[in-house]
């Protein structure tokens, strides 16, 4: 592992998808403005950590009729929809729900593109073996998944997709904390028509909080990729991107 990178974690709690996209190329773009100067000095990689309003988003290869509802459903699901660059195909994310985007630099870890996704895959398992559930993988698709077991076939917990520009990192991973399901019944998640989904507290006895998994997440990314984390929360959160940016690409 190359020496210990410095790692911004930024909570932000919750944020409308559409910012939160910007955000990211803009963040996306200084860590590659960076390397392609040759920056003795770069920036830090650098971790959003959120949950969004209701959105189904479709990556670009996926197929648009995994969406089920229209136009009009979705207006009274209170919910949108994007088309957008990462790979995989459609997911949903919500309220309940931990995103996180790492925005990284691959050529100061690792360039492996499938190193990374288990890193991340990694990341989850590691966390939901703390709270007693048993995440793992199934060969052939990404993410987290629970099962099979006496509730039934493999359900996935945590969905992730992922673009590189220059081995710079964007999108990432949505974990199900206390995801209200039902939202998944309007898509065919991921594109898998066989297997079910879960959230963490489907799978275990008693409560936990999208707040509580945080820290566990921040301690297994800190760990598995080497980094020496700080963590920023509220407007010392946005001042560190609007500097690092050099724009008003923040969430609102």
């Amino acid at each position: 592992m190359p020496a210990r990178q410095d790692l911004v974690v930024c909570h932000l709690g919750r944020v409308a998808y559409e910012p939160m996209w910007a955000l990211q190329e803009q963040v996306q773009d200084r860590l590659v403005s960076a390397k392609r100067d040759n920056s003795a000095d770069p920036p830090p990689h650098v971790l959003l950590l959120l949950e969004h309003p209701s959105v189904y988003t479709l990556g670009k290869s996926g197929d648009p009729e995994n969406l089920l509802v229209s136009e009009e459903q979705l207006d009274a699901l209170d919910a949108t929809f994007h088309r957008i660059g990462r790979g995989g195909d459609i997911t949903y994310h919500g309220p309940g729900q931990l995103v996180g985007y790492p925005l990284l630099d691959l050529d100061r870890f690792f360039t492996d593109l499938g190193r990374y996704l288990r890193t991340l895959e990694e990341v989850i398992i590691r966390t939901c073996d703390e709270y007693g559930v048993a995440g793992t993988r199934v060969d052939g698709r990404t993410g987290v998944w629970v099962g099979p077991d006496e509730q039934g076939l493999e359900r996935k917990i945590c969905a992730m997709g992922v673009r590189c520009s220059r081995w710079v990192t964007m999108h990432g991973f949505a974990f199900n904390v206390t995801t209200d399901l039902g939202y998944f019944d309007h898509i065919v998640p991921c594109g898998i028509d066989d297997r079910g989904v879960s959230a963490l507290t489907e799978e275990i006895d008693g409560s936990v909080t999208v707040d509580e998994v945080r820290r566990p997440v921040v301690r297994h990314v800190a760990d598995l990729f080497g980094a020496a984390v700080t963590e920023l929360r509220g407007e010392e959160a946005l001042s560190f991107l609007r500097t690092l940016t050099g724009t008003d690409v923040v969430p609102t």
